[in-house]
């Protein structure tokens, strides 16, 4: 997994750099230099406009015109503003050619943009806002030096109007703007370049997961045992099993009212009494939520779940009731429990929305002593123990309904294997993106669980 950076730890990693002997000069230089190599092989030789800001991204933008100008393209420069001091100001003399205003510069071919990177807090001025958007229209190639300028670095949110780019490269690590909407659908392809920085972070990006194949010794019960309760709408609960069985787990239970038609004969459907059925203790992972519906037995199935003793992966209704009853309700489970709420239903949970989507799913996290992962085209995964993951941005295919019905059994699967929650709910994140990948345009989720065996194969 990459590391993603805040704007504070990425000051602290080049801190301790510079501390250790390295001088911010040095550091301007790998990154200007990774930069100009990063497009060089994107773009080719066409002719490069770079925009220099006054701090040091202007001066990644002055190192970046150098290095390409010395690999024979045809650069020019344009600022806003002047860096007076320090490294960037020694990047602008060691530019040694002229500078032009933004607001007099043409449009070239490529368009790098190395206004301002980590750190921005405020809006850009409405004139320069303009002036970016006006020559990144003119460029064939748009590129980013770190981030796009008028984002924000910590939550992804846009404090001005922002460009679409094609490539975007970060330094040391991602930085959480990379893979939080709405600032991550304008970044293009993601390059990281190292700079000789060590960095320290407990945010990650969700990486393909490396799972265990079966081996001779393996049978149905030790590849998992997932059992899934159905309620009101007990298709909902089919889909969650069958991508349980489709995502490795070597025996699945549907536990409903009444035989659910459509479900995969691989799936054992037992009905009448969820009691008994979940007093097997070689259930690995019990999945509660999906079509439970918010009736007097859904409520009733919930208090199964929480007393049967297994490990538990709740969504939908399940989460809607389980809001109600506050979060002292998972507080005396043995095994920490996974929730996997949308948008809507972590409001629920958890209403302070004054935090970056990363702060605000640890901080559930740590309150409902549970695994979060939140949902969206930029799913949180964090546990209580406040490590957390960002997935790479999900297909806007998924944005239908039954997906996430099908990522609650992928989480079950996961959950009957790993011993980790944390790790259980970043496998299954990735297998499902992957499967979304592979069942390509107009989805839908039943289209979902025959491609998690493609999936899972990429993760042996």
């Amino acid at each position: 997994m990459r590391q993603i950076l805040t704007a504070a730890e990425m000051r602290a990693a080049e801190d301790r750099a510079i501390a250790a002997g390295t001088p911010v000069e040095t550091l301007m230089d790998r990154a200007g230099t990774a930069a100009a190599e990063a497009i060089r092989r994107y773009a080719g030789s066409a002719p490069v406009l770079v925009l220099c800001g006054p701090g040091n991204n202007g001066g990644d933008g002055y190192v970046v015109a150098r290095r390409l100008r010395e690999a024979g393209i045809f650069v020019w420069v344009a600022a806003h503003g002047m860096p007076q001091n320090g490294a960037a100001a020694a990047a602008r003399e060691a530019w040694q050619e002229p500078v032009e205003d933004i607001a007099a510069a043409a449009p070239a071919a490529v368009l790098v943009d190395a206004l301002f990177g980590t750190g921005l807090a405020r809006p850009l001025d409405p004139g320069l806002c303009a002036h970016l958007a006006r020559l990144a229209a003119g460029a064939r190639i748009r590129v980013a030096i770190d981030l796009p300028s008028g984002v924000a670095t910590d939550d992804g949110a846009l404090l001005s109007p922002v460009p679409d780019y094609d490539l975007t490269i970060a330094f040391a690590g991602l930085k959480p703007a990379h893979r939080l909407q709405p600032a991550a659908r304008h970044m293009g392809r993601l390059v990281v370049a190292d700079i000789g920085v060590v960095a320290d972070s407990r945010l990650t990006e969700i990486a393909r997961p490396k799972l265990p194949a079966p081996g001779p010794d393996d049978y149905k019960y030790s590849r998992g045992y997932v059992a899934v309760l159905a309620g009101e709408m007990p298709g909902a609960s089919a889909l969650t099993a069958s991508a349980a069985a489709r995502a490795g787990a070597g025996y699945v239970r549907l536990v409903a009212a009444d035989h659910v038609p459509g479900t995969p004969d691989a799936v054992v459907q037992s009905e009448g009494s969820a009691r008994a059925s979940l007093s097997d203790d070689r259930i690995d992972a019990l999945a509660l939520g999906p079509g439970l519906g918010r009736t007097a037995r859904a409520e009733a199935l919930l208090d199964l779940a929480l007393a049967s003793g297994h490990r538990l992966v709740l969504d939908a209704d399940a989460l809607v009731l389980l809001a109600a009853r506050g979060e002292e309700a998972l507080a005396w489970l043995q095994e920490t429990p996974i929730l996997t709420p949308h948008a809507g239903e972590f409001v629920r949970l958890w209403r302070d929305d004054s935090a970056s989507k990363v702060e605000r799913a640890r901080a559930a996290a740590a309150a409902w002593r549970a695994v979060i992962v939140f949902k969206g085209a930029d799913t949180v995964v964090a546990a209580p123990d406040g490590r957390a993951a960002i997935a790479p941005p999900a297909r806007a295919w998924l944005a239908s309904a039954g997906t996430g019905d099908v990522l609650a059994g992928i989480v079950a699967a996961m959950r009957a294997r790993f011993r980790d929650p944390f790790d259980a709910a970043c496998a299954a994140v990735w297998l499902h993106g992957r499967a979304a990948e592979l069942a390509g345009p107009a989805l839908v989720a039943d289209d979902l669980p025959p491609m998690l065996p493609a999936a899972l194969a990429q993760c042996l």
